[in-house]
């Protein structure tokens, strides 16, 4: 008999511990190589363990177990053969027919079941309650002066409706995020600047290239390259938003690394577009493509999801008007996008109706001053509301042929 012992492998520098997911298979299974067997949380991702051998499978751990990197989750017996065809479910033992309980026979029902008598009905009156409200106990059901001196008013009678609760042990991944995320609000001195945006030349940039840029390169001309381009730009501006504080130190970095905030089936994930101050729209917007398919289909890694300068999040895509979003830490700052609605705004001394996105800047004021946190969103404003000029180098067909 020759045994396999299945050990956690380390899903990244830093990472001590796991706790497994989901057992895609069964205590007993046969299992090809290769096969995924289990998803496996980190505080950073979850990840996918594969079979290292064909055999039969023995589960070490339970579900919901927290298992130290290197420890024995599973064993696969090598020297099984692989069973042929699938089993046959066994018939379920037939038991005896049970002798039918004896029914208990209904209350007698008259004309006074569910009625209450005059001193009752006063009392109940008092009470704001009906007769229906409460069960008499009276002869044949009749509600007596008793049953409605001590009934009591209802704070919130609850419907026929489904009345049932879950308790579900969260994920390792959604445990840390939250962990994380209130340490961004004990620890950092976070403020949040806001401003607005004119859409409408990006709109008219897309109406006119988008058929021909998806033609060209595989895919669409959003929203997230015009942002991702013009925060790199500001970025360059204004270098303070794009460092971090290590202990009494502050970071800063000549380069752009943004991250972008995409909800996957086990929560948010941040994957990281690298040098994005060497993209074009077409690079910008293949890697966004790229990282939010392996993000939302769970192939993300932590090396993907490391590092980054800066964040964008794009709550308008759910449907958010305005929201203040928080830092991802150890970043001083993040641009909150939101959802593009139509607004009276004044162009040129009139008043016309233009497709407008609020904005949002979250940043730690701690390495951040308002100087640099207005002037950085301004710059991003003016970036997007004159794109072609200062994102395309006034030629936007060939900036979009790159």
């Amino acid at each position: 008999m020759s045994v396999l012992e299945m050990k956690v492998p380390s899903p990244g520098e830093s990472i001590t511990e796991v706790e497994i997911a989901t057992w895609l298979v069964e205590d007993g299974d046969y299992v090809e190589k290769d096969q995924p067997i289990a998803e496996v949380d980190s505080d950073k991702a979850t990840l996918e363990l594969p079979a290292e051998e064909s055999g039969i499978i023995t589960l070490k751990a339970e579900e919901g177990d927290a298992v130290e990197v290197g420890a024995v989750v599973c064993h696969i017996d090598m020297s099984a053969a692989k069973p042929e065809g699938g089993e046959e479910k066994k018939e379920a033992p037939k038991t005896e027919d049970k002798k039918e309980a004896p029914k208990a026979e209904p209350t007698k029902e008259t004309y006074a079941t569910g009625t209450a008598s005059p001193a009752a009905k006063k009392i109940l009156v008092e009470k704001g309650m009906s007769a229906s409200d409460i069960k008499g106990t009276g002869k044949d059901g009749r509600v007596t002066k008793d049953d409605a001196v001590q009934a009591v008013p209802s704070m919130g009678t609850p419907g026929m409706g489904s009345r049932g609760s879950e308790r579900k042990k969260l994920s390792m991944l959604r445990r840390k995020v939250a962990e994380r995320l209130v340490a961004v609000k004990n620890e950092t001195a976070m403020l949040t600047t806001f401003n607005e945006v004119n859409m409408q030349p990006i709109f008219d940039l897309r109406k006119e290239y988008k058929e021909d840029f998806k033609a060209k390169h595989g895919v669409g001309l959003g929203f997230m390259s015009f942002f991702t381009l013009a925060c790199v730009r500001a970025l360059q501006m204004y270098p303070a938003v794009n460092s971090m504080i290590d202990g009494k130190e502050m970071i800063s970095y000549d380069f752009q690394d943004i991250s972008i905030a995409v909800s996957g089936p086990k929560g948010l994930m941040v994957p990281v577009i690298r040098n994005a101050e060497n993209l074009t729209f077409r690079g910008v917007e293949g890697e966004v493509k790229r990282l939010a398919i392996r993000a939302r289909e769970g192939q993300i890694t932590v090396d993907e999801m490391t590092g980054g300068t800066f964040t964008i999040t794009n709550g308008g895509v759910f449907g958010s008007m305005l929201s203040t979003p928080i830092i991802n830490p150890p970043q001083s700052a993040i641009l909150g996008m939101h959802n593009i609605v139509n607004r009276p705004m004044a162009v040129n001394g009139e008043v016309v109706i233009q497709p407008i996105m609020y904005v949002a800047l979250s940043y730690d004021h701690r390495i951040i001053d308002g100087k640099e946190s207005v002037g950085f969103l301004v710059a991003v404003k003016e970036a997007l509301e004159n794109p072609v000029e200062l994102l395309m180098g006034g030629n936007p067909k060939k900036a979009l042929e790159m």
